[in-house]
């Protein structure tokens, strides 16, 4: 007898009796929350805008009354009753009938309507429904609850998708199933047929171009981020397809070449599929709009002022950048009444003065406006700060190169023992002791050095050795400078070491040298630790997941939350940030030859690395301990991202274990499973195509191996993305503690800026690092990205309490939203223990990151469930 999951009752077995199933169908409207477009708003018609945080209320465009009628109807789908082709009875057509409008869970902009169906017990028991929009305009369908079911009560369907006029689709009607969960071989036999044609829709033919009302989830490679018809200097390589530049895929969006290149696609409007674009129904979606206006509007606004030589070039001192935050930065008036009615700059910044537009006060100089400078917070960024998964214990002395001296000559370290001021250790005890790290960019930056010197930026490739005090914090005890020999690269490297000084000009040189490695770790940061590691990696599993997990597959609903805005803000990385001559280029150090660096450091990526424990162990900094927490131990003890990071791992991965014990109790159960063999195997094959022959790839054969790929997968789309993401203008506002670019080289004794370095250390620092221009663009578009959506789902919560009828899902689903709780308190009183030095540093600034909830806003904590900015 067929029983849906997590519903009592038998099905009547009396025939042809007509009962009338009450439905509640929750939509919304487009254009609900709709802000006017930018080109409007820059003209001063902010109409109906009104931001209160960032829910933003706008004019609605269409009233409810144009969804009754013959304007969209429904029919139900039996999940037990089949016709003589062996295919689900489907059910008369029924019409949207009347508007409710006191439903008290419905949410803003959300609007509901009664649907009646008259349904014969001989039909069985619902188990999807068609819907057909006979509108010309689409709308957003949140959900169809269905009342009164005989035998069954309640039976609901999460929808999330927008539907649009029936004559778009192919067969003029969707599908939506019930939230009933089902592995392929368990699917009632009627729904088996839908159930497959519904995913051969999802992926479509692998032809044409792409279109707005698309669903289709395709693969692609990086052939997008140049544009080589505007000029030679923005053709960039393309990265995916070849063993020089591998990359993750993207979406496939099937746009027409370029004229100059035909394997390059010209940029522009970029297709992502339908439901994964909110279309404005989101504040999320405000965020990424706001991206978006800020590189039409708001950043040549910034470009004319320098233009036109209204402010000066250079910041004159560290109170001018202060100054930012304190004072504001003056703007003509022209330009302020340009911007300033745009949603983006209202909400990123204060206006209070007719002419000045002023950042909000970062939180690394919120207690003291000078303690970024000091040593021990220079070190304690690497394990607390925004990049805090890239310091390695050093195994050796002087650390080695993996360069191939074929080609680059010998580039290993030129540190020696005698300049280290250990504490009275000896080099050889501190390595014993493991008390020795370093922070390493020498190898990733060193190929690219030469190149990178030829533009507007001159820096160095930066190695940091750094000593374990005895009271747990890092100092660091030299700085390692290289430069490419000016006899070619196969002479190998010009170094110079740099010692910590307290006082006159090598005090000043020692200040220099940490800025060089900042701007090393801060394009690392962005490009791989944020950019690639996260965004870039995921995409292709949420490509997979949808062409070949059914909406009604367990692995489909524990994973797509974590997918939930990504692959429409990556989209928009590849038209307004990673694109030639965008904001990464334009404000961070390796200007045209940013995202090609990424590439190579994919050459190293390795999906199972990315899980912490394993993170943490490959680089060093902890050992496996049986006797320790989560059966590691850390070699740096009071490490707040390791510490708190294998908490938050430890808890995803214990929900994902029970969840995914509740449908594969055993290897066969995952090896029988045809959708998650294709999904891992497409996921690999084409998804991670150029390195799908490494050896390291989970086979997926066994409920462990399941695990592992699920826990690696929501980590990454969850709490490493939180820990690299908004920390950035927290620690990164202040362009003087994280700037992006250096201009010059450490001068050299007997010229004039040498001389102007023994007389003021601020100018000599102003004049190497990031210009002002440089800062502004930086700032703006940090400060977007590290802010959290007023609608923002977190870990542990799903935006549909009726995500799945499984009760044994949502019970454990429900444990681990308290098991976060716990841990969220757990690290609150780690902040306010005495013997935890790297915890706020001398900054005075609380390691919050992986705290699971937050409000909107800036508030430097918060684990979204997925990457959505």
């Amino acid at each position: 007898m067929f029983q849906v999951p997590g519903v009592s009752g038998i099905l009547n077995p009396g025939g042809g009796h007509h009962n009338k199933i009450k439905g509640t169908v929750v939509l919304m409207r487009k254009n609900v929350l709709d802000f006017n477009s930018v080109a409007d708003l820059t003209k001063g018609n902010v109409g109906g805008v009104i931001g209160t945080g960032l829910g933003i209320v706008g004019s609605t465009v269409d009233h409810l009354t144009a969804f009754l009628g013959r304007s969209v109807s429904l029919q139900l789908i039996s999940a037990t009753k089949s016709d003589e082709n062996g295919k689900a009875k489907v059910g008369k057509e029924y019409f949207l009938e009347g508007i409710i409008t006191s439903l008290p869970t419905l949410g803003a902009g959300e609007s509901a309507f009664h649907v009646r169906f008259e349904w014969d017990s001989s039909m069985g028991i619902p188990g999807a429904f068609y819907m057909k929009n006979y509108m010309q305009v689409e709308f957003y369908l949140k959900s169809l609850t269905l009342e009164d079911v005989p035998n069954q009560g309640t039976i609901r369907f999460v929808c999330n998708s927008w539907v649009y006029n029936a004559n778009l689709y192919k067969k003029s009607v969707r599908i939506f199933f019930a939230n009933h969960t089902y592995v392929p071989r368990e699917t009632p036999a009627p729904l088996v047929h839908y159930r497959e044609e519904e995913l051969k829709i999802l992926r479509g033919d692998g032809t044409g171009e792409r279109k707005e009302h698309e669903r289709i989830y395709d693969y692609d490679i990086y052939n997008d981020l140049g544009n080589p018809d505007l000029h030679e200097n923005f053709a960039r390589p393309i990265l995916g397809g070849s063993s020089t530049y591998p990359y993750p895929r993207r979406g496939r969006t099937g746009r027409y070449p370029t004229r100059k290149d035909s394997n390059c696609e010209k940029p522009g409007e970029i297709y992502v599929p339908r439901d994964e674009n909110f279309g404005h129904l989101k504040s999320s979606d405000f965020l990424a709009s706001g991206i978006k206006s800020l590189s039409q509007y708001v950043l040549p606004a910034f470009e004319s002022v320098f233009d036109l030589n209204f402010t000066p070039n250079e910041f004159d001192s560290f109170q001018d950048v202060r100054d930012l935050c304190e004072g504001g930065i003056k703007l003509p008036t022209n330009v302020i009444n340009t911007i300033a009615p745009l949603p983006v700059v209202k909400e990123l910044f204060r206006t209070d003065g007719e002419q000045v537009l002023k950042f909000p006060t970062p939180h690394v100089i919120q207690v003291s406006k000078s303690a970024w400078m000091t040593d021990e917070e220079f070190a304690r960024e690497m394990i607390a700060g925004v990049n805090p998964n890239v310091i390695r214990g050093l195994q050796e002395f002087p650390p080695k190169s993996n360069l191939d001296p074929a080609t680059y000559g010998d580039q290993n370290s030129k540190i020696t023992s005698d300049v280290l001021d250990l504490d009275g250790n000896t080099v050889d005890e501190a390595l014993a002791n493991r008390r020795l790290f370093v922070l390493d960019y020498h190898d990733i930056f060193m190929p690219y050095i030469r190149r990178i010197n030829q533009t507007y930026a001159k820096t160095y490739a930066t190695r940091t050795i750094l000593f374990l005090k005895e009271n747990g914090t890092l100092k660091p005890v030299a700085i390692e400078l290289s430069l490419p020999h000016p006899g070619g690269d196969q002479s190998g490297a010009v170094s110079q070491v740099i010692l910590p000084a307290k006082e006159g000009v090598e005090s000043t040189i020692w200040l220099l040298a940490k800025a060089y490695v900042v701007v090393n770790d801060s394009c690392y940061h962005q490009l791989m630790s944020h950019w690639l590691n996260t965004h870039a990696v995921i995409e292709p599993f949420i490509i997979a997941t949808h062409r070949h997990l059914s909406a009604l597959h367990p692995i489909y609903k524990l994973l797509t939350p974590h997918y939930r805005d990504t692959m429409n803000i990556n989209a928009l990385a590849r038209q307004t940030l990673i694109n030639a001559d965008g904001i990464i280029e334009k404000s961070f150090l390796p200007s045209k030859y940013s995202v090609e660096m990424s590439s190579a450091v994919y050459k190293n990526w390795v999906f199972t690395d990315q899980a912490l424990p394993a993170d943490l162990i490959k680089r060093g900094v902890a050992v496996e301990d049986s006797s320790a927490p989560h059966g590691l131990r850390l070699l740096i003890e009071d490490y707040p991202y390791a510490v708190d990071g294998l908490e938050i791992w430890a808890a995803i991965k214990s929900w994902v274990q029970e969840y995914v014990s509740l449908y594969y109790a055993k290897d066969d159960n995952v090896k029988s499973d045809s959708e998650l063999q294709q999904w891992w195997k497409e996921a690999v094959e084409n998804g991670h195509a150029d390195l799908k022959d490494e050896p390291w790839w989970p086979k997926l054969q066994t409920p462990e191996e399941l695990v592992e790929i699920c826990t690696i997968i929501i980590w990454t789309g969850s709490a490493l993305h939180a820990a690299v993401n908004f920390g950035q203008y927290p620690y990164g506002g202040f362009i003087l503690n994280r700037p992006t670019s250096t201009r010059r080289l450490l001068p050299e004794k007997g010229t004039p800026e040498y001389e102007e370095m023994v007389k003021s250390h601020q100018k000599a620092y102003l004049r190497t690092i990031s210009s002002k221009l440089q800062t502004l663009i930086d700032l703006s578009v940090i400060e977007i990205l590290s802010r959290h959506a007023s609608d923002e789902v977190y870990l542990g919560q799903r935006e549909n309490p009726h995500w799945t009828s499984d009760s044994k899902a949502l019970q454990a689903f429900q444990k681990f939203g308290n098991q976060l709780k716990e841990i969220e308190e757990k690290l609150g009183s780690k902040n306010i223990d005495e013997k935890l030095s790297n915890r706020l540093g001398p900054v005075q600034l609380p390691y919050t990151l992986l705290h699971p909830t937050s409000e909107a806003g800036l508030t430097f904590r918060g684990i979204p469930n997925s990457i959505s900015i």
